[in-house]
């Protein structure tokens, strides 16, 4: 990682992307990077859209809100058209498979996974996708160790659910290797 990375995760309120982005920063600072963490929700919470921002860095981070994502995670239609415009044109759209990417669309590279569906079908639960969205972002991206980010996730996840969040990590990395 050369320069800041600015990460911007969005989806909708309850798919746990606030967590994932906070997970992402905390395992930036594990690593001895700086990390700044910011959310925002629509106006109603559950379902509404959601936005999570992280930026990582090796050096100071100057202005604490991402200005042009390098990465635009969006795991619903209706978060996608709302932040789509809102990304660099070398920047790294990353959708779920059930997402359909405007044609207009400015970023560098599309990449669409069954993020939902394998948290569903493959990881047996709906709940863990945002883990599988960062395990794919770290695949794609590589801002943070492997070690870090595992570390990071299980602080953060309730006890008993870490081993289901490690497999929804692992299948994470797999979507994201495919690309």
């Amino acid at each position: 990682m050369s320069k800041q990375i600015e990460l911007r995760l969005t989806g909708s309120g309850g798919q746990g992307l606030i967590l994932g982005g906070i997970i992402l920063a905390e395992a930036a600072i594990m690593d001895g990077k700086n990390a700044i963490q910011s959310q925002s929700y629509g106006p109603e919470a559950r379902g509404g859209a959601s936005k999570a921002e992280v930026i990582i860095s090796r050096e100071e981070i100057d202005f604490p809100k991402v200005q042009t994502a390098d990465l635009l995670l969006s795991l619903t239609q209706v978060a996608c058209d709302k932040y789509v415009d809102l990304i660099g044109e070398e920047g790294l759209l990353l959708v779920d498979s059930t997402v359909k990417v405007p044609e207009n669309t400015k970023a560098g590279k599309v990449v669409q996974i069954p993020i939902l569906e394998t948290a569903s079908e493959v990881v047996g639960k709906p709940m863990v996708a945002n883990i599988v969205a960062i395990g794919a972002i770290n695949e794609l991206l590589k801002v943070v160790s492997r070690e870090s980010l595992e570390a990071a996730v299980l602080n953060r996840v309730p006890k008993g659910t870490e081993e289901l969040n490690r497999r929804a990590l692992e299948e994470g990395y797999k979507l994201g290797a495919r690309e």
